[in-house]
């Protein structure tokens, strides 16, 4: 099983917020490079931010909950 990225995060916030709404669509999601964030600060860009996984086969629906969050977000400005 490959992994894909659907989100590169340069907070842990960020990143944690989509790991659990994808986790409660029932899709399967890793965070990459999240401790080295924490331990220095400044170097989440430097090692290509908190990577936000999912199997490649879950990338699809991971996408579209992600857009589906974006839309809800601009309607409300």
């Amino acid at each position: 099983m490959g992994w894909t990225t659907v989100f590169q995060a340069f907070s842990p916030a960020e990143a944690q917020l989509l790991r659990s709404r994808l986790e409660a669509a029932g899709l399967t999601v890793r965070v990459l490079n999240e401790l080295s964030a924490f331990s220095v600060g400044g170097y989440s860009p430097a090692v290509g931010g908190i990577l936000v996984q999912v199997p490649e086969e879950e990338a699809a629906e991971a996408a579209r909950l992600k857009e589906s969050k974006n839309k809800k977000d601009e309607a409300k400005e």
